[in-house]
Parts: structure tokens; sequence; C-alpha cells
């Protein structure tokens, strides 16, 4: 299809426009294993509120076990739950302070995470420059699947070209994740637009290939060197190795 016949670009966020590094994070055995986790910064937190009450090591255990029952839920459902509610579980099985300031606190942990998460992303600038040379020529849009709002838009901010998107859709705001067909389906509503008037570009075979290729978008995937997307995946329309090659395929 000529590049002309796209009206919009629709991107992903994480590991497509910006660049999320966790290895930057602590570490710490989670599971009998080494991890970049958050978790060393959300510890003092939490034994501050708690006092004598605070059991890292329970902790960890019940946190583990909501972060894999939340994993399933939304895999089941195409549902987003979001980090407050992740803590807020935690909390509330851990009987961790009264009940009437639980949510409450949830929401300063998320904070305290997502500040973590924040400072080991960023946004690489030939990755900026693509965004501001491909703007010009196409209406914009980004739907990224992450559990909290406020941080997901803050990462955008952080790009310096947050303001060239006509419409964004973090998961968080809407509960639903890709590629679940619902959350597409808002995106070209908000844009107005038909399914093959919208390129949607992206890392994840799953999210980002087959899901929009199912509701009829045009896809490029962004491959990293990968040979090809795994099994039972379309072949994406485009493929390129990072973003900041897309104006070349386009012609921009």
């Amino acid at each position: 299809m000529a590049k002309a016949a796209f009206k919009a670009l629709v991107f992903d966020l994480f590991d497509t426009i910006v660049k999320w590094e966790p290895e930057r994070l602590p570490v710490m055995e989670l599971g009998g294993r080494p991890t970049h986790t958050t978790l060393p910064w959300v510890f003092p937190p939490l034994a501050a509120r708690l006092g004598a009450d605070f059991d890292r090591d329970r902790f960890i255990q019940v946190y583990g076990a909501v972060v894999e029952e939340i994993f399933v839920e939304r895999e089941r459902e195409g549902t987003e739950i979001t980090c407050t509610e992740r803590f807020a579980r935690t909390l509330e099985r851990l009987a961790a302070g009264p009940a009437d300031e639980r949510l409450a606190f949830a929401e300063e942990l998320t904070r305290v995470h997502m500040d973590g998460v924040r400072a080991v992303t960023w946004a690489p600038a030939d990755r900026v420059a693509a965004v501001r040379r491909l703007a010009p020529h196409y209406r914009l849009g980004l739907l990224s699947n992450f559990d909290d709002a406020q941080c997901g838009r803050d990462v955008l901010s952080d790009t310096g070209v947050a303001d060239l998107f006509e419409t964004v859709i973090i998961s968080a705001e809407v509960g639903l994740r890709k590629p679940n067909p619902l959350i597409y389906h808002q995106m070209l509503e908000r844009l107005r637009l038909a399914p093959h008037e919208v390129l949607f570009i992206g890392d994840t075979p799953r999210e980002d290939v087959d899901g929009p290729h199912r509701v009829g978008m045009h896809t490029v995937w962004i491959s990293k060197g990968a040979a090809g997307v795994p099994e039972g995946i379309p072949e994406p329309h485009y493929v390129i190795r990072d973003l900041a090659d897309l104006p070349a395929i386009l012609g921009v």
C-alpha cells in the first residue's frame, strides 16, 4: 500500500518510542534468582508505615502471588488492572494498616514504584527526530499497554514530542489491554478513521502486529534484528530494526 493511503500513524510507547532499561534498577533475589526491581525503593515507606508489623519476606510472597494472579486475569479477559490495584490487593491480604487507608497507601507505593520506572526510561534522540519528521505528513496517535496512566503520560511528556500526538490511550485509563480488539477500535473511533487508513507501529508481535492486523490495520514491526515474527503471527506489512528507520520506509 502506498504511504499516501495512510492518514494516521499509531505508535506503541515502550521499546518503540522510548527505551525501557530495567537493568538499571536495583537487584534483589526474587524466586531464587537475581531480579532487577523497584521493590528496594518500596520497602522503606512500607517499613515506615507498618513498623514492627512489616515482614519483608511475607510481603514479597504475597505481592508475587498477586502479580501472577493479575497476569492471568489480564490474559484471560483482555483487561488492564492498575499498579495501584496490585498494591491494594497485596495490602488487603496482608491486613496492612486500616482498611480505609489502604487505597491511599497503595497509591503512595505506586508513585514510588513508577518514579523508579520513569527514571530508567528515556527516548533516544533519533527516535524523537523520526516522530518529528513524520508529524507534518500524518496524524499521530499513541496506544500503550501500561498499568499507570500518570507515569505513562509523564514518560511520553519526557520525550518532548507529546504535543504532536492527536490522541493518546494508556491501557490503565480505559481498562483494556492490547491485543483486545476493543482498545484498537477505541483508537479508530477517536481518530474517526477506517482501519485501512491507519498504520500501527510497535515492537511486540502479539500486541503490535497480530492485534492491529485482526481489526484491519496495516502494521510496522520493530524487529530489533530478530529473524522473523513468532509462529502464528501474521507477517507485518513493513519490518524495521528501529523507529528511526520509519521515515525512510515511508519516504519522508
